[in-house]
């Protein structure tokens, strides 16, 4: 379980958490929504270690993980798959070896094992065959799938997805929501996805949170959130400019 106690965080006078609490099951898969600068990725990259909050705590299965060395820090570390907004392959590197990338840094397995492990992976992601491209040659659907399938080449009990979906077209999205529900089940890991494609949330998630003003507002299966009357859940999930949100319009 991951549990996120009063999370705070600010660039300069840019305060972007303001008292995050949450508690992420085991074996579930929560999203997190929210509007473009809200917060999202800021509190992803809190909860894997690649930031540190100015107060609060996280806890991965009961072990504080804010205030570790680097060292501690990292065992944590090897329990977690992320995939990048950007799917941030290496374009110097063929297929199988961005795929056998974690592998190689964070396990003792042979060559013919990680060899093995890469087809199996990209398998998984319906992808055989192209270890030998180069990212250079994938499209963007692709790349993403590539990026997936190096998150769980090292069997991690965590995957974090940062906005699966951003930059591939409705088709494309579909296929990495199937994969995220098949992964998850498949694996047997927890997923925690942030978004804010409100039709991926709903078909991927267990639960879902909405972080609005640097905090969770509120938190319930699909069905709940759908039902809700929450005026700034309800607000962002239709999609309406009329409602509490409100958005700025540039003049010029």
């Amino acid at each position: 379980m991951i549990r996120i106690v009063d999370l705070h965080k600010s660039f300069a006078d840019n305060k972007v958490l303001n008292g995050v609490n949450l508690e992420i099951k085991d074996r579930e898969t929560i999203t997190i929504i929210g509007g473009s600068g809200c917060g999202k990725s800021v509190l992803i990259k809190h909860i894997v270690g690649l930031l540190k909050p100015d107060s609060g705590d996280i806890f991965i299965d009961e072990k504080k993980i804010t205030g570790l060395d680097e060292n501690s820090l990292s065992n944590v570390q090897k329990n977690f798959g992320f995939l990048f907004q950007g799917a941030a392959l290496f374009d110097s590197l063929t297929v199988a070896d961005n795929v056998a990338f974690g592998l190689r840094n964070l396990t003792d397995k042979s060559e013919d094992e990680i060899s093995e492990k890469v087809k199996i992976c990209l398998s998984m992601i319906g992808l055989e065959g192209i270890e030998n491209m180069k990212p250079s040659e994938l499209s963007g659907g692709m790349k993403k799938r590539v990026a997936l399938a190096r998150a769980i080449a090292t069997d991690p009990k965590y995957i974090f997805y940062d906005e699966p979906t951003t930059g591939i077209d409705p088709i494309m999205a579909d296929v990495i929501n199937d994969l995220i529900i098949h992964l998850q089940k498949s694996l047997d890991i927890t997923s925690v996805v942030v978004t804010h494609d409100i039709a991926s949330a709903y078909k991927i998630s267990n639960r879902i949170a909405m972080l609005y003003d640097g905090k969770i507002i509120g938190m319930g299966t699909p069905d709940e959130i759908k039902k809700t009357e929450n005026p700034y859940i309800r607000q962002f999930t239709t999609g309406s400019s009329v409602g509490p949100i409100k958005m700025k319009i540039r003049e010029h």
